[in-house]
């Protein structure tokens, strides 16, 4: 994995796509590699889909994992995602508000109507960063996602329900099944919480289907 930061109280890596998240049966995953890669322990503070490719933080110590968390809670850690969807949004940039519902039997995330148990709300915003046509799949568009709550899948199936599945996401609706879900963790940028320093860590995508169908490192300046 290719270090993006490190300081004696946190890393953050390039995870691959298709390497897990935490330790499970089937395969690699970025917690124990980060503890071979740094000879020490290594915890998890968020999470990436099994697919979704790129930046992501873990503490080296229970005290900076402890502080980290508070951040995500109080939304001062900013996740931005580039994501390619299909067809194009209504609006050129927007706000989606949902409320979802996770099916842990199913491992799958719906948007429904009211509240209940288990039910919680979802927010993020997007900006179309260009749109092009993809062969007989017809329109598809590159979108900047910032996340302003995190729920499990959340990205995927807000768009999903909005008939804009990302390219590869079959288990949300897409059609397209020519590469893995089209999620990349493009931005994380939060203050260090112990130097007070101001962290900003950016990664692209591998230059491969889809997202080779746009130029995505020139038009990466726009993610700010």
């Amino acid at each position: 994995m290719n270090v993006l930061y490190e300081d004696k109280f946190l890393i953050a890596v390039e995870k691959p796509a298709a390497v897990l998240s935490e330790p499970s049966p089937g395969g690699e995953d970025v917690l124990t590699l980060a503890k071979e890669m740094t000879g020490g322990d290594c915890f998890l503070v968020h999470r990436l889909d099994r697919n979704t490719g790129g930046a992501m933080v873990l503490a080296k110590s229970a005290a900076a994992a402890g502080k980290l968390s508070d951040l995500i809670q109080k939304r001062e850690f900013i996740k931005e995602y580039l994501a390619v969807i299909k067809g194009v949004p209504e609006a050129p940039e927007g706000v989606f508000e949902d409320l979802l519902f996770k099916d842990s039997g199913k491992n799958k995330t719906f948007v429904v109507k009211r509240e209940r148990k288990g039910v919680k709300k979802a927010s993020l915003s997007y900006r179309v960063l260009s749109t092009a046509k993809n062969g007989e799949h017809g329109e598809v568009s590159l979108v900047l996602v910032r996340l302003n709550t995190g729920r499990t899948h959340q990205v995927r199936v807000q768009f999903a329900s909005r008939k804009r599945p990302l390219l590869g996401d079959g288990k949300y609706g897409s059609r397209d099944n020519r590469c893995e879900t089209a999620l990349w963790s493009c931005r994380l940028a939060f203050k260090h919480p112990f130097t007070g320093k101001e962290i900003d860590l950016r990664s692209l995508p591998p230059k491969e289907y889809p997202w080779d169908i746009f130029d995505v490192r020139e038009l990466a300046e726009d993610i700010k």
